[in-house]
């Protein structure tokens, strides 16, 4: 998410990229964060969450000094940012392996909210970037090392580096802190082999569905809305105000995963996915056009998305755990095994499908401002882009309905 705010300043620090460009570089992140995410997901039961954790902390270093250095010159070419943001895809990918190392630790009864708060708390961190990022950059934080900013029309210094390299103690603390106070468990362990057979069962690829329509849209949003908020209202200072929806969707992903444990993750999502379709409706009638068009409505409008994509992929992975967990019991008592041969597979089988799903669910984080990108590149307008994800909500309602809110997941 590094990118959502340096994209939107780029060219105020002598840059001449295009908008489908910048939206380029805010999407490209999540897109190889979702394909690191598969062998991610394998890596926390072949290595154990505690070693996984260090390495794939410390390597993010990497991208931060990088393009830290890397927005110092001006000259510098488009391809290298493009390595840059392709590189900050380990993070989200990090994020996989996380969600799969919590399932262990948890009983049937409290993944949800396990999952949720764990979510919820990793979402939050997108919000907190976006807070954090846009005041850094007009503060002297590495005058030190010669990094004073360019010059603004307002008179104030852009020190667009500060963004990528405020990061770098706080990932360097993030690795002691996991090296000396996680630990690993035996359960966790389990070979790719042992993992691989969820790939098999539909249910993986239907719930994948309805994670990317609530996860994928939370990151595709919190990735690409400050860029598309500035190219339909550019006297808005759009920065000081985007990390609000990060971090509404961040709480409602805890929350949804809490009630999702009380009332039922269909139910919830079921609901949430209405309430999706709706809002997106709503955000047509908040764009400008011949002089229409209302910031205000827009920005509350889009909150409402951000509260419903957090929310429902809180209830999403509810629904994945108990599914899946239902489902490998089931399977392993039909073939005659031990209850404690079942409760070893429902554990890794749940651990490898939250973490395929995930995957498959960051996509979002490059589709949606990718799309917002072309459909303005060809139309001028984000209308296109966002029929699409109006429809796709709509058949997301559908298939969680005729899916799974018909009948108990456990007889499917």
């Amino acid at each position: 998410m590094l990118f959502s705010a340096v994209a939107v300043n780029l060219n105020k620090v002598g840059f001449n990229f295009t908008t489908d460009q910048l939206f380029l570089l805010t999407a490209l992140p999540s897109l190889s964060g979702a394909i690191l995410r598969v062998p991610y997901s394998f890596m926390v039961p072949i290595f154990g969450g505690r070693y996984w954790t260090v390495l794939s902390t410390i390597i993010l270093v990497v991208p931060c000094i990088w393009l830290g250095v890397a927005i110092q010159n001006s000259a510098t070419p488009f391809w290298v940012f493009i390595t840059i943001a392709l590189l900050c895809g380990f993070a989200g990918a990090n994020f996989a392996s996380s969600m799969g190392n919590i399932s262990f630790f948890f009983p049937k009864a409290k993944q949800g909210s396990a999952l949720g708060i764990n979510g919820g708390l990793g979402n939050l961190g997108v919000s907190v970037m976006q807070m954090i990022a846009p005041a850094a950059i007009y503060l002297p934080i590495f005058a030190f090392l010669g990094i004073h900013g360019v010059p603004q029309e307002d008179g104030s210094l852009l020190a667009l580096s500060n963004a990528a390299l405020v990061w770098v103690p706080l990932l360097v603390i993030a690795t002691f802190a996991a090296w000396v106070g996680m630990n690993d468990i035996a359960s966790s362990k389990a070979s790719i082999r042992e993992q691989l057979p969820v790939l098999k069962r539909p249910h993986m690829w239907l719930l994948s569905l309805l994670y990317l329509a609530t996860f994928g849209s939370f990151i595709g949003f919190s990735a690409g809305f400050a860029m598309l908020a500035k190219t339909q209202f550019p006297d808005v200072n759009i920065l000081k105000l985007a990390f609000f929806g990060p971090f509404i969707g961040a709480l409602a992903r805890s929350f949804g995963g809490i009630i999702s444990d009380r009332l039922g993750g269909v139910r919830v999502t079921l609901v949430n996915f209405v309430l999706m379709a709706l809002f997106t409706g709503l955000l047509f009638l908040t764009l400008p056009g011949s002089g229409s068009g209302s910031f205000l409505a827009f920005y509350v409008v889009f909150m409402g998305l951000f509260l419903t994509a957090g929310l429902g992929s809180g209830s999403t992975f509810q629904m994945i755990a108990v599914i899946f967990r239902q489902i490998t019991l089931d399977s392993v008592k039909k073939r005659g095994g031990s209850d404690e041969q079942a409760q070893h597979e429902a554990v890794t089988d749940t651990a490898a499908a939250l973490g395929f799903i995930s995957a498959i669910g960051a996509i979002g984080g490059f589709f949606i401002p990718k799309a917002f990108g072309t459909s303005l590149a060809m139309t001028g307008s984000p209308v296109g882009a966002m029929k699409v994800f109006l429809v796709f909500y709509v058949v997301c309602v559908l298939v969680t309905w005729l899916v799974y809110g018909r009948r108990k997941p456990a007889k499917q």
